[in-house]
């Protein structure tokens, strides 16, 4: 007759199962199971195990079966409560907790998920009676609730102290740790955020949203090693959940090569068919691979998923190549005109409408939507004009002539880094592409490292010495550093390990003062285009996030005088430093600007960069599939469309515009 495992064996594997060791708690349940295939209690903890590691489907079968084995063990049915409430099927969780909570009156973790699963279906007063009995016999359940009420009503300072009051007679309360890091995370205290978070993991090794969690803020300073690391440790404890790998997929399509990305994404897929933000974020990552015709595909896929998503209409609109049909213009229309749509998605509807009726040549109607949008989103975001132009006032006043030449040659002297500043919507990304078509040298995108490296100098200073004036305090061994700082961040997207890689980040120019003193060999190429159609091309274009000067006429336009000013400020301070490519004279004579350009780089000629659109590398940019077509002329002059509509542009540019003369007319 089978025997049961004996208590030491099963007091083994609960061992194993509370120290993050569930893996080897299934060996043991699954050897004792072999001599024993109906011991409910080895059962029940091999799907509380299963639970653990987030295998789903095999903890449901066993924690089922020991509910069959033993319709009284209230235990297998919380646990099955927990699975269905964490997999949001509410209904059929309902009745295992009650059933759970019926059988044993103490389990305030199954009174406490009952509350949820009842709120979830709208059983409001049922699931105030479920979580006051889970407060009552957990007073620590109740003071982390009333946490977490003050925090969703932006309470913030008594949510905080609710938290740590928590720790304060449980240090161990990894929920509460993980709470405090959302808070500090939300006040951009990384450093806190992900203290608290690692000790959160410390203390249990398999919280998962802990490890989320953390490794969103690794990926938010692009501290992408780590978060790669972190999320691939979460993929091994949840190796079913698709949200480990969205998050794994979206932190490598910046730092590498997006084919990694793609396969990532395919993978989620495979777990959640038909998952809209997978299959948004992957339809990206087809079209920064160059395979467009896959990701229009799935750009559609997702509109049959989520039709009411105005992202997925704006990212086909973005591709620039696209044309959308009068059913599609329709929907669109109709949609954005819904009362009840997030503004997000109403924002990206309208700019997707203003570039349907910019393809049909209604440019009326056209900027109708493209000023509706940019009036929208301008409400959505903040930019301060001022605050940019006092800061640039201060990098004027450190960045000298007598600095440049005091720090001249102390920085780093490697000379991989070729710099592409500019204002959006200039040609740098044309550029880029001409460049990294020569054999010596790797496109990365844009890198957001120099910018990191400069505040660096703000970071714990008690004195109110923050960048730009910090650098005034720099001596040999921290230019040097500074610049090592800049290259081993932006070492992990060198992926094909060229003499040369390009960080083409236009927001880069105000820095120039700095570069040139941390990486005094480093190329910088200016990306310029005449200021009516750069600033146009601002207004048509939805950013997925910063350039929040981009949706007023006003702000892009005093934003160019900025850029303008702080261009001549680096010519005048480093003259010769800087060359200058002007976006109408590189499509007019290309190979003539090519020659240009590589001299200035002190790089032999390669036909490559002339055939710079047969260069199949990834492109990250709103400019992708332009930069993928033979050179052309076309997007010269194109504000004279919207010419009527552009008198506050005009009048904020007037003192600029005439060096521009000779570049403002359409061809």
């Amino acid at each position: 007759m089978p025997t049961t495992a004996s208590q030491e064996i099963f007091n083994e594997a609960i061992h194993h199962l509370n120290n993050g060791q569930a893996p080897r708690a299934i060996e043991i349940c699954q050897s004792a199971l072999v001599r024993n295939s109906n011991d409910v209690n080895m059962v029940a903890l091999l799907g509380a195990c299963y639970l653990q590691t987030n295998d789903i489907s095999a903890a449901e079968q066993q924690l089922n079966k020991a509910i069959d084995l033993a319709p009284t063990f209230a235990k297998p049915h919380e646990d099955l409560g927990l699975l269905l409430v964490n997999d949001d099927r509410y209904e059929e969780a309902i009745p295992l907790l009650q059933k759970a909570v019926h059988l044993d009156s103490q389990l305030d973790v199954a009174f406490f998920n009952l509350g949820k699963a009842l709120a979830a279906v709208g059983r409001g007063k049922e699931a105030d009676q479920a979580y006051e009995a889970a407060f009552n016999l957990s007073p620590e359940r109740k003071a982390m609730a009333m946490a977490a009420k003050a925090q969703k009503e932006g309470r913030l300072e008594d949510a905080e102290k609710g938290y740590r009051e928590v720790l304060k007679s449980n240090p161990d309360n990894v929920d509460a740790l993980r709470m405090l890091a959302q808070l500090a995370s939300a006040a951009a205290h990384y450093d806190d955020a992900e203290r608290f978070l690692k000790r959160a993991v410390a203390k249990a090794p398999d919280f998962l949203l802990a490890l989320l969690d953390l490794g969103e803020i690794y990926k938010n300073q692009n501290r992408y090693h780590e978060a790669v690391d972190t999320f691939k440790k979460a993929i091994a404890i949840a190796p079913n959940r698709p949200k480990a790998y969205l998050q794994l997929a979206s932190t490598l399509a910046p730092a590498s090569d997006p084919k990694e990305a793609i396969a990532i994404y395919q993978r989620c897929l495979e777990i959640a068919p038909g998952h809209p933000g997978a299959l948004l974020s992957m339809a990206h990552q087809l079209k920064t691979a160059g395979r467009l015709d896959e990701g229009i595909k799935a750009y559609e896929d997702c509109i049959q998923s989520r039709p009411d998503n105005g992202e997925t209409y704006w990212s086909l609109a973005n591709l620039k190549t696209y044309k959308f049909n009068d059913t599609q213009i329709a929907e669109m229309e109709s949609r954005s005109a819904q009362q009840d749509i997030p503004a997000s998605s109403r924002i990206n509807f309208l700019f997707a409408l203003g570039k349907a009726f910019d393809d049909r040549k209604d440019y009326q109607k056209a900027w109708h939507y493209y000023q509706l949008g940019n009036n929208e989103q301008r409400a959505e975001i903040n930019y301060d004009p001022v605050h940019t132009e006092v800061t640039n006032d201060k990098v004027i006043a450190t960045f000298t002539a007598d600095l440049i030449a005091k720090y001249a040659g102390l920085g780093n002297s490697d000379k991989a880094p070729i710099f592409i500043v500019g204002l959006p919507r200039s040609g740098s990304t044309l550029l880029e592409q001409i460049i990294a078509s020569h054999s010596q040298v790797e496109g990365t995108s844009e890198l957001p490292y120099l910018t990191r490296v400069s505040t660096s100098l703000s970071k714990n200073r008690v004195d109110g010495v923050n960048y730009p004036e910090a650098v005034l305090e720099l001596k040999e061994r921290h230019l040097k550093q500074l610049g090592q700082d800049y290259l081993d961040a932006a070492e992990i997207h060198r992926v094909e390990k060229t003499p040369y890689f390009i960080d083409k980040m236009p927001n880069n120019f105000p820095h120039l003062g700095f570069l040139h003193c941390i990486l005094p060999n480093a190329k910088i190429i200016d990306a310029r285009r005449n200021p009516m159609d750069a600033c146009v091309g601002n207004l048509r274009q939805l950013y997925a996030k910063g350039q929040n000067f981009a949706y007023d006429q006003t702000d892009i336009g005093e934003y160019y005088l900025q850029y303008q000013r702080l261009m001549d400020h680096w010519h005048e301070v480093m003259p010769g430093k800087i060359l200058t490519c002007q976006y109408e004279e590189t499509v007019a004579d290309l190979e003539g600007q090519v020659k240009r350009i590589l001299e200035y780089l002190e790089l032999p000629w390669e036909d490559s960069c002339v055939n710079f659109h047969d260069n199949d590398r990834a492109v990250r940019t709103p400019s992708s599939e332009q930069v993928r077509q033979p050179i052309y002329t076309r997007s010269i002059g194109k504000w004279r469309r919207y010419e009527s509509e552009l008198e506050e542009l005009k009048e904020v540019l007037e003192d600029v515009l005439p060096r521009y003369e000779k570049y403002l007319s359409a061809t």
